[in-house]
């Protein structure tokens, strides 16, 4: 069996007695003092969450010449210097190998940020795709921390005064704690927030710069996935995967068909011939929450599957994603949630569940 590797922050977490748990081939914390409280407290102060499994790449060079500009769904040429951009890496068959963000560092240079599961695939689908430049697996020398909550700004504001009007998907390269960092206005829980990227070593010390104010406390990633699904975002592994389109997924706005990609000829298929299951949001009528691989039913009969489900404290009920066939992906849809002798009354919604977060304050 393969050994979990740990971040620079294993023996923190174990300090404050998180408990930890495999998660993409890591040992992370799941949670602190519980899942509720610290997504409570992320919707109304600032939760801080350790980052670091998350894998970084970096190109050097041409971005059209070296061939970047045809590897994803969006194009990187188009990218201002200073803002990044979300979409997808795709097989020919257009399934999502991985979604993941890019940021262009400057006119010849760019950082791709990928799923922890998925850091070896993604550098070798990449680097195979490439014509020319420099690319590097980072992944090792850099942390990664993100604040997110309504008081990250005035929170992270003490230690690097310029993010102050940072603008959502905009980034700054500033020094913070004596080191080179980059501080981008991204997360993932719905709440004003920024990623903070710096070397490695310097992750415990700013770890426990932001967690000696009292403003923060730290969150694991059992509230983080209820944070991102209360806000509709995919998770890779559940929600999407190689099997899955982004037009499947409810995500084609990510996908620029003006430009050469992996994988277009099939989506342009896919677009005339219709998909053959679609994502649907749905809402349970009661707390229980729907779990993974719950099916889900329509007038009696199956229609899909979950691939998500929780209970939102926000909306006080259970709430999920999963995929069913595209006649049933209709907002007022009346399903059924079951497994086994488990039966909840669910109706189909539109996303995001949960709209009172301060994201783009």
């Amino acid at each position: 069996m393969d050994l979990l590797k740990n971040t620079p922050l294993v023996e923190e977490h174990c300090r404050r007695n998180a408990l930890m748990a495999p998660f993409g081939g890591w040992n992370m914390p799941i949670q602190y003092e519980g899942i509720i409280a610290e997504h409570r407290w992320c919707r109304e102060k600032a939760a801080l969450f350790d980052i670091c499994h998350m894998g970084e790449f970096l190109f050097t060079g041409d971005i059209v010449a070296g061939g970047l500009e045809d590897v994803f769904t969006f194009s990187v040429a188009s990218i201002p210097v200073g803002r990044s951009r979300y979409g997808f890496l795709l097989n020919e068959q257009g399934g999502i190998i991985d979604d993941l963000i890019v940021f262009r560092l400057a006119e010849d240079e760019a950082m791709v940020v990928v799923n922890a599961a998925t850091i070896d695939n993604d550098f070798a689908v990449i680097n195979s795709r490439l014509t020319g430049g420099t690319f590097r697996n980072i992944s090792a020398e850099t942390g990664k921390l993100d604040l997110q909550g309504p008081l990250a700004r005035e929170v992270l504001t003490t230690l690097v005064p310029g993010i102050a009007g940072l603008p959502y998907f905009k980034f700054v390269k500033t020094t913070l704690l004596g080191a080179e960092a980059m501080v981008s206005r991204t997360g993932y829980t719905g709440e004003l927030g920024y990623e903070v990227f710096l070397p490695a070593g310097k992750t415990v010390e700013l770890w426990s710069r932001l967690l000696a104010d009292e403003r923060v406390k730290p969150a694991g990633l059992g509230a983080r996935d209820v944070l991102r699904l209360e806000v509709g975002y995919s998770l890779y592994g559940s929600d999407i995967d190689e099997t899955t389109t982004p037009l499947e997924a409810g995500l084609a706005a990510f996908v620029n068909f003006d430009k050469p990609f992996v994988g277009r000829d099939a989506l342009l298929r896919q677009q005339t011939e219709g998909i053959r299951r679609a994502k649907v949001a749905f809402q349970v009528g009661s707390r229980r929450s729907p779990r993974h691989h719950y099916e889900i039913c329509f007038e009696g009969r199956a229609v899909g599957t979950v691939t998500s489900g929780v209970f939102s404290p926000m909306l006080g009920c259970g709430i999920g994603i999963g995929f069913v066939t595209p006649e049933v992906a209709v907002v007022g849809a009346p399903l059924t949630i079951r497994h086994d002798r488990v039966s909840m009354d669910a109706t189909a919604v539109e996303l995001p569940f949960y709209r009172g977060g301060s994201l783009r304050a």
